[in-house]
């Protein structure tokens, strides 16, 4: 069954989330790529956007309507080339609704999982949870006579347990999309060790015709991503805790977050990023890796309190961050959590006592914006961090150690097999996580 074969039926589970209508919107722009060639004009193509809640699915077809409407105006050189035969359509609105109305006559909206009795490929985006993503699995597998093909979008649960528990024979594939996926250009690949070459290579295609960047993983708990990510967050609390013997659990948070952003060039503090993805979430994705990883532990008693007084962070259906270790308003912190005190505390009470403690940035310092689309990026990320390394304040000494830490997670993440070279551990932090450089470097000497 070759490529565009395989692509006439395809159900996406878990359809309606965040992961699932992104995939669900690159799929149906892929299938309907296929549709236009001129020997499939005669064939018909199903795309299942399958999700368990019948509310979700309205504002899932309008969200993919909407992306729609802006895709085809991006590339309406394409469409109308696409429509040369149509005399009909003469103005781009007309064309650019026409690529909407026969993408959207693909997809079909569903609840049950029968539906993907038929389907020759199975995207799963249900949430990051083993027994629900086996049962689904193994019941698909069981009722269809396809032998159909399982794309995981999994992102810490090892393929081979996914594959051993639902009895798949090798037919599932790790196909990591990022966070959202209609944005992100990264995709994380996991074969497991009976996963046929073919697959790969089919994914490899797909992965290509989205122009999107592959970077390939070994099959341990967490791949690279959230490999590096969990560590680096369970560093970051740690270091949180050693401060917090000195100043408030608040003052702490702050400290720890200015430095991870500001001293060190990030988007996102590390705990801006953990609201970002999601206490919860983060709590589950150590659960899943704990029983994989004997010489670390990966866990974080910290997490284990927020979610007991149930702070969770994450995002709203609007996009919108909810309230974590640190509160929002518009996008902007505005207050940090108290531990002891069970209150958010003001931003401007805790930068007014705390920024003196960490201290002056080295004048060479240049924001994320700036450097992450600078022409001399290294040279300049090399001046920098030679001038923090002199820097006597508290914040250039923790992030000093808090790189270097940063480093020794990425080579940890190589020499355990997680990641095959030190350039896929840099390219998913890069890519994946917008850091303007990737851990493995030697900007600290």
């Amino acid at each position: 069954m070759n490529y565009d074969i395989r692509f006439e039926n395809v159900t996406v589970l878990g359809a309606a989330g965040k992961m699932g209508s992104g995939i669900l919107l690159l799929t149906a722009m892929e299938m309907y790529d296929i549709s236009m060639k001129p020997e499939n004009k005669d064939k018909h193509y199903v795309l299942y956007a399958l999700d368990i809640s019948q509310k979700a699915l309205p504002g899932l077809m309008n969200y993919v309507q909407d992306q729609l409407v802006r895709q085809g105006e991006r590339k309406i050189n394409i469409l109308r080339a696409n429509y040369k035969d149509r005399a009909d359509l003469a103005y781009n609105s007309e064309i650019i609704a026409q690529y909407v109305k026969d993408v959207m006559s693909m997809i079909r909206p569903v609840t049950t999982i029968e539906s993907a009795y038929e389907s020759n490929i199975i995207f799963e985006a249900a949430s990051e949870n083993p027994e629900l993503k086996t049962k689904m699995f193994a019941q698909i597998n069981e009722n269809s006579k396809l032998n159909p093909w399982f794309f995981t979008n999994t992102s810490s649960i090892p393929i081979s347990f996914l594959n051993e528990k639902a009895k798949l024979e090798g037919r599932i594939i790790g196909v990591h999309f990022y966070n959202p996926p209609a944005v992100q250009k990264l995709v994380e690949v996991i074969k497991c060790d009976q996963t046929p070459n073919e697959m790969a290579e089919f994914v490899s295609t797909y992965i290509k015709n989205l122009r999107k960047i592959e970077v390939p993983s070994y099959d341990k708990a967490g791949f690279i991503g959230n490999g590096h990510f969990m560590r680096d967050a369970l560093y970051g609390m740690m270091r949180m805790e050693e401060l917090r013997k000195e100043m408030s659990f608040a003052e702490a948070v702050y400290t720890v977050n200015k430095v991870t952003q500001e001293f060190l060039i990030r988007p996102m503090g590390i705990f801006q990023l953990i609201d970002y993805v999601g206490i919860d979430v983060c709590q589950f994705i150590m659960k899943v890796m704990k029983p994989y990883v004997t010489d670390e532990n990966i866990h974080s008693p910290l997490l284990d309190s927020m979610m007991e007084i149930q702070v969770k962070g994450g995002q709203n259906h609007d996009g919108s961050q909810k309230d974590g270790f640190l509160k929002y308003e518009r996008g902007r912190i505005v207050a940090v959590w108290d531990l002891d005190k069970k209150e958010y505390v003001k931003l401007e009470e805790i930068a007014t006592k705390c920024d003196p403690l960490i201290g002056n940035l080295p004048e060479v310092h240049k924001a994320w914006k700036v450097i992450v689309r600078h022409p001399n990026k290294n040279e300049e990320l090399t001046k920098y961090f030679s001038a923090l390394q002199k820097e006597s304040g508290m914040g250039a000494k923790l992030a000093v150690e808090y790189q270097t830490k940063s480093k020794q997670i990425g080579e940890k993440l190589v020499s355990d097999k997680v990641a095959f070279t030190p350039e896929d551990v840099n390219t998913v932090l890069m890519t994946g996580f917008f850091h303007a450089y990737g851990p493995i470097n030697d900007f600290i000497k």
